[in-house]
């Protein structure tokens, strides 16, 4: 039987990314979730599930952890929020020391916004207003990787390249240029067969024509003035995951080439790939932005940064009369709490050495995800750090996809709650991205769950 809030949330609440005929339909029970302890996830049923997405990619430490409760808790006895605008707190220039510091950028600038969106959305119009103000005005072309996704806003739209879910607003986006994405499962140039077991990035048959022939090509337009990526692994594209060594060839190219590297760290930054930020695989890349957020408060509050270099920074400091400066912000940028909690988060990274413990939780992931590659309807299983995406296909051989109306991963995810697991799919490719306080048990348990919910929609 529904709950108040379920039936308040069907009267009055619109939700993302979610077809509300079918929210509201007759039959259809929401979880309302209510208590997070840990992994665990409780709804106001009193069931329990793991929280198998890290409630979407942002919850690194776990619900209610103790350190970051604390933080916030202190900080709201000094200063919930201030303006930023032309005023500054002790919190926020704190944490931006911590980050450059993190990231090994140290005379990188730090601008705050609120999500992952809006770090993508300043870091555009800062090349954007830059090259301008450098007197390079010609130079207004943004490259960025097929099936990208940066975010709902204008700008991040306009360097996506995601059919479905920007498809309807294309008449409101500025024109950027697509380059090849190096995912080697579903590349054009990859000579390989599909082979069990194996990741197709370990058993790829190519001459890196995604670097040396696609972006080599775009690079020389005249006009290029940036290239836009997810270093390693692209979220909401399905997972897609680079090669060894893609994003140092293709800095490579830029910096020959004086095009800016934007790198999009929201989903891949704060060790979900292994590094405390994924451009860190990668020896001497020196990204010129970053955009940061989902993890950088570890889920807790709506906090974002974009690390600028100085070279971009530079373009914006002139006399007032010039109107150099940067014309972008928000409400709640350098807002006091999120801030608190972003240190926090840092400083448990430092003390439990965060990465360095994961490092187990890494390979159990791997161990026992490997199961799915037993079932014939898998057609590629990847992993990243505490990334795990199992690619779901109608044929092997031929990699061919299910019919999108089918909605497969939805059915097995929607499958796997019943076994006590929350995840989301990203059309048929199924998602593990656990919370690193996850127990070896929770995580064979969180495998367990996708496996028995795999079989009922696809029985062997």
């Amino acid at each position: 039987m529904a709950t108040n809030a379920a039936k308040l949330d069907r009267a009055h609440v619109w939700h993302p990314f979610t077809q509300m005929r079918d929210w509201n339909a007759p039959g259809h029970e929401p979880v309302v979730l209510v208590e997070g302890d840990g992994a665990v996830l409780r709804d106001d049923q009193g069931r329990e599930y793991l929280d198998g997405n890290s409630s979407i990619w942002t919850n690194l430490h776990g619900h209610r952890c103790r350190e970051i409760d604390e933080a916030i808790r202190a900080q709201l006895d000094r200063l919930a929020h201030s303006s930023f605008l032309g005023l500054t707190n002790d919190v926020a220039p704190a944490l931006a020391a911590e980050l450059v510091e993190a990231a090994g950028l140290p005379a990188h600038k730090v601008f705050f916004s609120d999500d992952g969106s809006t770090a993508m959305e300043a870091a555009l119009k800062m090349v954007f207003q830059a090259r301008v103000q450098r007197g390079e005005a010609e130079r207004t072309l943004f490259l960025s990787l097929g099936h990208g996704y940066h975010g709902d806003t204008v700008g991040a739209m306009s360097a996506g390249h995601s059919a479905i879910f920007h498809r309807v607003y294309r008449p409101l986006l500025f024109e950027t240029r697509e380059v090849l994405s190096p995912a080697c499962y579903r590349c054009p140039y990859n000579r390989a067969q599909p082979e069990r077991g194996s990741d197709a990035r370990r058993t790829r048959v190519c001459d890196w024509e995604c670097v040396n022939v696609e972006l080599d090509r775009a690079l020389q337009e005249k006009s290029a003035s940036a290239f836009v990526l997810e270093p390693r692994v692209q979220g909401a594209a399905g997972m897609r995951m680079h090669p060894e060594g893609y994003l140092e060839k293709a800095a490579a190219l830029c910096r020959a080439r004086g095009v800016w590297l934007v790198l999009d760290e929201v989903l891949t930054g704060f060790g979900r790939t292994g590094t405390m930020f994924a451009f860190q695989h990668d020896a001497g890349v020196q990204p010129d932005l970053v955009a940061l957020a989902k993890g950088l408060t570890a889920g807790y509050l709506p906090v974002a940064a974009t690390l600028a270099s100085p070279e971009i920074f530079d373009a914006f400091l002139g006399e007032y009369s010039e109107l150099k400066t940067f014309f972008h912000g928000h409400s709640y940028t350098g807002n006091a709490l999120g801030c608190a909690a972003a240190r926090a988060n840092l400083r448990l990274f430092r003390e439990e050495k965060t990465l360095e413990k994961n490092m187990t939780l890494c390979e159990l992931l791997a161990a026992e995800t490997a199961r799915f590659w037993e079932h014939p309807q898998v057609g590629d299983v990847r992993k990243e750090g505490l990334i795990c995406a199992i690619e779901l296909v109608r044929d092997f051989a031929t990699r061919e996809a299910f019919p999108f109306a089918e909605r497969v991963g939805h059915r097995v995810c929607e499958a796997a709650r019943q076994h006590g697991l929350l995840t989301r799919p990203i059309g048929d490719v199924l998602v593990l991205m656990p919370p690193y306080c996850t127990t070896p048990t929770q995580l064979r348990r969180m495998v367990e769950a996708l496996w028995l919910a795999l079989v009922e929609v696809l029985p062997l």
